[in-house]
């Protein structure tokens, strides 16, 4: 049996100050307050807006900065949508009254580089990042579907994520991270969001064309018409599809030779969702996923943030926390999206001092940490990508019969870096002493299997800390690993149409779509938060602990306004592309190139007035206000376009950030490969690929060079390093190992 402790337990103690007026600062804090940390926010403005409200509940005010900051572990600065000497200045505002503390800094574009100074609020850091090309996926006319931003501050969400991670992870013992410095781009946190995109240039590879050509991923994920609405299905692998075509009640159709197979069925997928479409149209959506589900095919209905206030998985979590909004009263708000679990029959916590510690060798700020990699893709692989990168042996079990999917793209050749690579047979005997002598040696396991596998293989929580009994294990799925939806078939993109991510983003009055995987990166960031969480308690008590992951509730934490709004009785407005209720202009402008774009937001009057001395034909409307600008946004956004259109995206950017408007390209990967900026700020560092090739792949989304491994090793081969990570860690002789491929347990 297990008991369930509370999160935060977590970082007790941890002092944490806000410093600026970010939203990212405010996200990045709320992570480390969910955990249990005391977090202050620095002398600011009130709270505004249902988002702030949410993510500054359960933080205190201080009344003296100083004090705050003399007793702080951590100071985050924010001071988006300003440049970095707007942070630098608090930075050394914090260093002045703290020179212990570590600092994460937030700015839309880093502390260092030519493009540092560059202003950008949520829509340019965005576009500024390559994901508005990627976020809603291939459309069929570009010009008419401009790249595209996600909804509702989504820049400042994975930017205070990002934040919080590579803090947590330094904090997670007593390594060397005193008076250090983590710089956090709001550009390359987003632009790490689609990192088989960033590598692709390294392998001489094209950028993803906007244009919609085959499928569109359709074989893959895709949204099909209910009587009642919309449901995502996911039937990628064979075995599925078979299973999906008996939830239709095996069609005639279902043994046609087009659609024999995924790639069949992705060349006339236009042909076979007509089909599928017809079935699905005379269903309720709750009853397809239902059927789908019971047949393991991966289905979910598509719905709103505010349908999930009542889903029955959420309630029995305990996921929704309530908080006293100022005019509704008491409200609900998202949690942390995760649990804890450790054995019931572990003491009531106390300080111990021969707990286990991270020690901080060159190798990095996690080096002597040994991490046992269960899992596949991308969000288990992103955890413990940032893991190795940081010193820690991450050993990736895999077997020859199933091996990650990511090797099969430019995933692994990113999130394999600096790791080991084993094969095991889980279902051999001897392959599971094998798993559990490793587990001996490690201080963490990240899987992510189906609910309940780990448990049947004999390696579930219980098993597992009973060979170690300090053992962390992070157990990370798509609805949690308890409540009655625990054993529903999930992957991230099924998880953005159910928790209405899907439903927010895009323009008016266009049919839903699944989009680019956002939720799995998010994930690993978050995943990796509670690991170096949990960390730091057994650095602290000696004990270790069960973490729940949920993808649900991970996605959900970046969507709190539309929660609000439901509880309000606002009616979703569905999307709204580029647009924002209270800023005009604010959207992306075509340039002289083929389907190149540049982002323009004019968030204050200043930047109004910048923008009417540049563009041409604005200049008698420096004095309108917003309501003005908004009723005459048409003729505005005319105006822009003359200008934008005979200009490259780069020429437009620095002549207006230059006048002091904030703007960006919206780039492909090619283009940021080629970007000044990152280059200079080491964002494409050379690596040794497996080919023995140097190449410029995508790195952190922060700049900790003291922190990092001193250099980072190329993903390895399916395998490579069996015999050696046995013999090295197990000390199993040539003959033992020989013996156990024999058997096929290594296989």
């Amino acid at each position: 049996m297990t008991a369930e402790m509370t999160e935060p337990d977590l970082v007790a103690g941890l002092r944490v100050v806000e410093l600026g007026p970010g939203l990212a600062g405010a996200v990045c804090g709320q992570s480390f307050a969910e955990a249990g940390a005391g977090v202050t926010r620095g002398l600011g403005d009130a709270d505004s807006g249902n988002v702030w409200l949410a993510v500054n509940d359960g933080k205190s005010r201080t009344t003296n900065l100083d004090e705050g900051l003399a007793a702080a572990d951590l100071v985050i600065v924010d001071t988006t949508p300003s440049g970095a000497s707007a942070a630098l200045a608090l930075i050394d505002r914090a260093r002045s009254s703290n020179r212990e503390a570590l600092i994460v800094s937030i700015t839309p574009f880093g502390l260092s580089g030519p493009d540092a100074e560059f202003t950008g609020g949520d829509l340019v850091s965005f576009h500024a990042s390559g994901m508005g090309r990627l976020l809603i996926g291939q459309v069929e006319d570009p010009r008419s579907e401009p790249p595209v931003r996600a909804a509702g501050d989504q820049s400042a969400f994975v930017a205070g994520v990002t934040a919080a991670c590579s803090a947590m992870l330094a904090l997670a013992g007593d390594g060397p991270c005193r008076g250090e410095l983590i710089d956090v781009s709001t550009q390359e946190a987003l632009a790490c969001m689609a990192v088989r995109e960033l590598a692709a240039p390294a392998y001489g590879g094209p950028s993803q064309s906007r244009h919609r050509d085959g499928d569109g991923n359709g074989s893959t994920v895709s949204i099909i018409p209910a009587s009642d609405g919309f449901v995502s299905i996911s039937p990628r692998e064979e075995r599925q599809w078979r299973a999906w075509l008996g939830v239709m009640g095996d069609p005639d159709w279902g043994d046609d030779a087009r659609f024999a197979t995924k790639a069949d069925r992705g060349t006339n997928w236009g042909v076979l969702h007509a089909l599928i479409s017809e079935w699905s149209g005379a269903h309720p959506k709750q009853w397809i996923y239902e059927t789908a589900q019971d047949a393991r095919v991966p289905s979910f209905p598509l719905a709103t943030p505010g349908d999930l206030l009542s889903s029955p998985q959420l309630l029995h979590r305990g996921f929704f926390t309530e908080f006293s909004h100022p005019i509704a009263g008491l409200m609900r708000r998202p949690g942390a999206p995760y649990k804890i679990h450790r054995p019931a029959s572990t003491r009531p916590e106390q300080p111990v001092t021969n707990a286990p510690q991270i020690t901080p060798p060159t190798g990095g700020a996690l080096g002597g940490i040994k991490v046992l990699d269960l899992s596949w893709v991308i969000a288990g692989p992103t955890c413990t990508r940032y893991l190795a990168a940081l010193g820690a042996d991450v050993i990736k079990v895999e077997t020859t019969g199933r091996a990650d999917p990511g090797r099969a793209s430019k995933l692994h050749a990113v999130l394999g870096k600096s790791k080991r690579a084993i094969t095991l047979n889980l279902k051999h005997r001897d392959a599971i002493k094998i798993a559990h002598g490793l587990v001996s040696e490690c201080d963490v396991v990240v899987e992510n299997f189906a609910t309940g596998v780990l448990e049947r293989l004999g390696l579930g929580y219980e098993a597992l800390s009973a060979t170690r009994p300090d053992i962390v294990l992070l157990s990370a799925s798509g609805l949690g690993r308890t409540g009655p939806d625990a054993s529903r078939v999930a992957y991230g993109t099924l998880i953005q149409c159910y928790t209405g991510f899907a439903t927010l983003n895009g323009y008016p009055g266009t049919s839903p779509r699944v989009g680019w995987a956002w939720a799995d990166p998010l994930c690993g960031l978050k995943m990796a938060f509670a690991i170096g969480a949990a960390l730091r308690r057994r650095a602290r008590t000696g004990e270790g602990g069960h973490i729940d992951f949920s993808m649900v509730e991970s996605l959900l934490t970046t969507m709190p306004g539309p929660l609000i709004e439901h509880q309000s009785g606002v009616t979703p407005s569905g999307p709204i592309g580029n647009d924002h209720p209270g800023i005009s202009p604010h959207g992306v402008y075509p340039c002289a190139g083929e389907d190149e774009w540049v982002a323009i937001s004019t968030v204050s009057a200043v930047e109004w007035a910048a923008l009417c001395g540049v563009i041409p034909g604005l200049g008698g409307c420096v004095s309108d206000g917003f309501e003005t600008r908004r009723q005459n946004a048409r003729s505005i956004d005319d105006g822009i376009t003359a200008w934008t259109s005979v200009r490259s995206a780069r020429e437009a950017t620095l002549t207006l950030q230059k006048s002091g408007v904030s703007a960006a390209p919206s780039p492909d990967s090619t283009a940021l490969f080629n970007d000044p900026h990152l280059q200079e700020r080491g964002f494409y560092p050379l690596s040794t690929d497996m080919d023995g090739t140097n190449r410029g792949l995508p790195g952190l989304p922060w700049r900790w060079p003291e922190g990092e491994r001193s250099s980072q090793r190329a993903a390895p081969g399916l395998g490579t390093d069996t015999d050696s990570v046995l013999a090295e860690v197990l000390e199993l002789s040539d003959d033992e190992i020989a013996t156990l491929r024999e058997s096929d347990a290594l296989t």
